[in-house]
């Protein structure tokens, strides 16, 4: 059974981008795939089978029920680690099943011991440290506290990577905070290998870093939004681009979202359309109901301003969005008939409505916009 809108990823255009990732970074630098968030919307068991596909064997998550589902769908030889919460109950699952996951506080330690004595199996773990960003992680002065538990209940872990997060990479503002944070890391770096703590895996890059600070790239990048195509900032695009012959931008969109005509009608002057009387038809009216509303992703902040491509066309949004319809204004456009594609997101021809612009349209961060598509729409692998 079909859902009233469908999800397509394109295998393509996933390769494309990370042939552009691969070539921006260092052959021997590792790719983790990025696919917290459902994937930023593109749907975990999906999206995990294409990258898969595309030569990545390590994917990042936030938490264990995203690992849970990455676990289910991925290939055995394939890592999961686990960016952030891991409940108490949790860590002895993790442990069992050989996911890596971030330790960043003291407290959390010790429940990693204990449940790694309970498995009678170490944990695969990375050392999170606090640079700057002041979110999670260890500060350079609680490493001692850590390294004494460490090194007290050493059958307890398999030190994996050492890692920190920065505060907005994507934009030039922040350049002095990033270089502040890169310091503070190679400090703490140079302050474990002291201290006999050498690191397996040394990552801190993200999309924007490995674009903008190359340095940052380490033994492995975390790849996230720059995979599905989109860039983490206009800022990081222009500061490539700048460098380059050719501006054309070389990421390929691996999402689209379409659905179809439910059904046309005519509407005649003077006539308010959808709830209330927020459209008023100032002339006679073809519209175009879709089976797509505010329950479906398609946000109510685009009622009377979104648009959709029908028949290589645009159509505007009029009218509030419903729960679970949206009218359009097809006046203008020939031949149109029910069951007609429809695209929220992607390219009909020679034209396109973008991420960028429907997340403008909607006062939204491209990645928020992804990430708030609904997991029960269906996703589809297309070539």
């Amino acid at each position: 059974m079909t859902t009233t809108s469908v999800i397509e990823l394109k295998r393509s255009a996933l390769a494309n981008n990370l042939d552009f990732i691969r070539n921006h970074i260092h052959n021997k630098t590792k790719i983790s795939s990025v696919v917290k968030g459902n994937a930023y919307g593109h749907g975990i068991k999906e999206f995990v089978s294409l990258a898969e596909g595309e030569g990545i064997n390590h994917f990042s998550v936030f938490s264990a029920d995203e690992a849970e589902k990455v676990f289910s769908c991925k290939k055995p030889a394939s890592v999961i680690m686990i960016m952030g919460w891991l409940e108490n109950e949790q860590v002895e699952w993790a442990i069992q099943n050989d996911i890596e996951f971030y330790i960043f506080d003291l407290n959390f330690v010790h429940e990693v011991i204990k449940a790694s004595k309970k498995v009678n199996k170490p944990a695969k773990v990375h050392i999170e440290v606090e640079t700057g960003m002041n979110r999670t992680g260890f500060k350079n002065k609680s490493i001692n506290k850590l390294l004494s538990l460490t090194d007290e209940n050493s059958e307890c872990f398999d030190i994996r990577g050492l890692c920190t997060h920065y505060a907005g990479a994507e934009s030039i503002a922040n350049h002095v905070r990033i270089q502040k944070q890169i310091r503070n890391f190679n400090s703490i770096y140079r302050n474990l290998v002291s201290k006999g703590l050498q690191p397996e895996i040394c990552h801190t890059a993200c999309s924007a870093a490995a674009m903008n600070y190359p340095g940052t790239c380490m033994d492995m990048v975390r790849i996230g939004i720059m995979q599905y195509g989109l860039w983490p900032s206009p800022e990081t695009f222009i500061q490539y681009a700048h460098k380059q012959v050719n501006k054309i931008d070389p990421l390929t969109r691996v999402l689209k979202w379409k659905s179809k005509i439910m059904t046309i009608k005519e509407v005649k002057q003077g006539e308010f359309i959808s709830y209330g009387t927020n459209y008023l038809a100032q002339e006679d009216k073809k519209i175009a109901i879709i089976p797509v509303g505010y329950s479906s992703g398609y946000s109510r902040i685009l009622s009377n301003q979104g648009r959709v491509l029908i028949n290589e066309t645009f159509a505007d949004v009029i009218g509030l969005v419903n729960m679970n319809m949206m009218i359009v204004d097809v006046t203008f456009i020939t031949n149109v008939k029910r069951g007609d594609e429809v695209i929220l997101i992607g390219k009909q021809g020679d034209l396109e409505i973008t991420v960028n612009s429907f997340s403008a349209m909607s006062d939204t961060m491209n990645y928020e916009l992804l990430v708030r598509l609904p997991q029960n729409i269906e996703r589809r692998i297309v070539n």
